[in-house]
């Protein structure tokens, strides 16, 4: 007899070694959790690559200030659950401090504001690899991302400087100051997300 995989189960067992691969390769890597539905699969996917030992690594969330309140009750108590370290970036901290300045008017968002919080959060807590909920299908820009995406000392992203992954060999080379953003959903579709989530029966925020 063959067994035959789903399609969704073929890529839950690819996002399940892009995680492991990671949790080997490298020093110290971190999760990125903001509450929506793609971080909130990655993170499951990281819990069941490792059960039924502890998370291995960090969830980081970049807090905008400007999140629901569900979402940050749900992110407590998922990390409370699992016993997960949770390491949060503040913008509304960076703000008060004078690092960056605030955004206003109606139609205003902090969303820019996260990537030097973010940066100023990988060198403090010394992160070589972060894991990230990116897909392919989002947009033209992540289109072009690859599933172990390289970040140069600046924290920039070079789409002619990636490198192949051919036959899924991911090259984890990196020198000091630089790191790697992965994407262990990346070949999946939104489709996929909601399909998985439903057969998964993985709980979400109930705004959504």
């Amino acid at each position: 007899m063959t067994t035959r995989l789903s399609h969704v189960s073929n890529l839950e067992a690819e996002a399940i070694f892009i995680i492991r691969e990671v949790a080997a390769e490298f020093e110290r890597p971190a999760l990125l959790f903001s509450g929506g539905k793609d971080s909130i699969i990655v993170l499951h996917l990281a819990l069941k690559a490792f059960a039924p030992a502890p998370l291995p690594f960090p969830i980081m969330h970049v807090d905008t200030g400007h999140n629901f309140p569900e979402v940050i009750k749900f992110r407590d108590r998922v990390v409370a659950e699992n016993n997960i370290r949770l390491v949060v970036a503040s913008v509304q901290e960076a703000i008060d401090q004078g690092k960056i300045q605030d955004v206003t008017g109606p139609r205003s968002s902090r969303n820019r504001l996260q990537t030097g919080v973010l940066l100023d959060a990988i060198e403090k807590n010394r992160f070589d690899a972060l894991f990230g909920g990116a897909r392919r299908d989002e947009e033209k820009a992540r289109a072009k991302e690859r599933v172990y995406s390289f970040r140069d000392e600046f924290g920039q992203w070079d789409p002619k400087g990636q490198r192949p992954e051919l036959w899924s060999l991911y090259n984890g080379r990196y020198n000091a100051g630089e790191h790697m953003r992965v994407f262990p959903i990346s070949n999946w579709t939104e489709l996929d997300v909601w399909h998985y989530i439903r057969d998964a029966e993985i709980e979400v925020p109930h705004v959504y």
